[in-house]
């Protein structure tokens, strides 16, 4: 793998592993700190997928998955208060969520690259961030898959609720997944700062 990419490799690393850690404590009712790191992944695969093109960012999308899922392993045999720190379907639904919104966002970036500097972090963050998250947390709470791990009992995040704690009544799991796009929504718009700033100094190098 060519060392330029580097940096993004270890970047990404640092994300996963980062965000892998911080999702076990909490901030407020419906949020982890894991929230406010994640969304950076977005960030370092747009920064290399403008300056070094689709396939040096797949590359970094794939180091991530593989960093991931051995961040999983890991906390599959970590035991916590209530079981293991990661069971089966946050495993499985970390991985699917990952894989399918970073290509995702990779493909969509492509597609906008010659519009607006704008425009391709914008558009394909906020799609690949809905899409992570509508994956993630669907197939790690909702009651409709209970039958991916039996042995998981997640009745906890069915409790019936109101949204956000003012909202129409849902179950919990759906106020734990509009809180957490609502923070990649604000980061992905944050993100442009640093993405200009990097994509100006890395392909000011790369020329």
């Amino acid at each position: 793998m060519n060392t330029k990419y580097l940096p993004g490799i270890l970047a990404m690393a640092a994300v996963v592993v980062a965000s892998n850690i911080l999702v076990q404590f909490l901030f407020g009712n419906w949020l982890t700190w894991g929230a406010f790191t994640y969304p950076l992944a977005f960030l370092v695969t747009d920064v290399m997928n403008r300056v070094y093109g689709v396939q040096a960012a797949r590359r970094v999308v794939f180091v991530g998955f593989l960093v991931g899922v051995g961040c999983s392993l890991i906390g599959t045999q970590i035991m916590g208060e209530f079981g293991p720190l990661v069971t089966l379907r946050i495993a499985v639904g970390s991985g699917i969520a990952f894989l399918t919104a970073q290509l995702l966002d990779v493909a969509i970036f492509d597609r906008l690259r010659n519009g607006a500097w704008w425009q391709a972090p914008v558009f394909s963050s906020i799609i690949g961030s809905s899409i992570d998250t509508a994956l993630f947390f669907s197939i790690a709470f909702s009651g409709t898959l209970t039958w991916l791990e039996p042995g998981n009992d997640v009745s906890w995040a069915g409790e019936m609720l109101p949204l956000l704690g003012w909202g129409p009544v849902a179950p919990l799991w759906v106020s734990l997944a509009v809180a957490d796009w609502g923070v990649k929504l604000v980061i992905a718009m944050v993100a442009l700062i640093p993405f200009r700033l990097l994509t100006r100094k890395l392909m000011a190098q790369v020329a």
